[in-house]
């Protein structure tokens, strides 16, 4: 009787280990979403200091500033993964027009604040890359073990996430030259 109650106890400390294993890469993954979403917003706020550079020079930059704003608003409203990769993307484009602006203006070009503006985008695009990893490597323990047997069949109702991919233009951090 003793050696039953010690394998039913193993059972259950083991199907609570899963369970709590599973709630914690949720949360890892969780945890990873707000890093990127973090990153964001640095991200937009650097080029909204970017559109005001630019301003400066250009008297055509009310588009491109409509675009950071719309790519602003998508990404906060942003129910999901994807409805946040999307943001980025329209985002990315934004700061193509910017750069494609920049080629027009070589004062702009030269400006120190232009430039260390460029300087912390290219690192902020880093650590959003990084971010972007970590929650990619994130989903994908969480998939694998909800998927794996038994905890897809001890705990049935865990759905696979997505990860966080864009267009292949996207995942990579723009190119700027000067």
């Amino acid at each position: 009787m003793l050696i039953l109650w010690i394998i039913v106890v193993a059972i259950v400390a083991w199907i609570i280990s899963l369970y709590n294993k599973i709630v914690h890469l949720r949360t890892t993954r969780e945890n990873a979403l707000s890093d990127i979403d973090v990153q964001m917003k640095m991200r937009f706020d650097l080029v909204d200091n970017l559109v005001n550079t630019v301003k400066g020079y250009s008297k055509h930059e009310s588009e491109t500033l409509r675009q950071v704003i719309e790519a602003r608003n998508q990404f906060t409203s942003a129910k999901n993964v994807k409805e946040k990769a999307e943001a980025d993307g329209a985002l990315s484009g934004a700061l193509k027009s910017i750069f494609a602006l920049a080629e027009s203006y070589p004062e702009l070009k030269a400006n120190q604040n232009f430039l260390q503006l460029q300087s912390e985008l290219s690192d902020i695009e880093n650590k959003i890359a990084a971010a972007r990893r970590f929650f990619n490597s994130a989903t994908k323990e969480y998939n694998v073990l909800i998927q794996q047997f038994p905890a897809n069949i001890i705990f049935p109702g865990n759905k696979p996430e997505t990860f966080f991919e864009g267009e292949e233009e996207i995942k990579k951090a723009p190119k700027v030259e000067f």
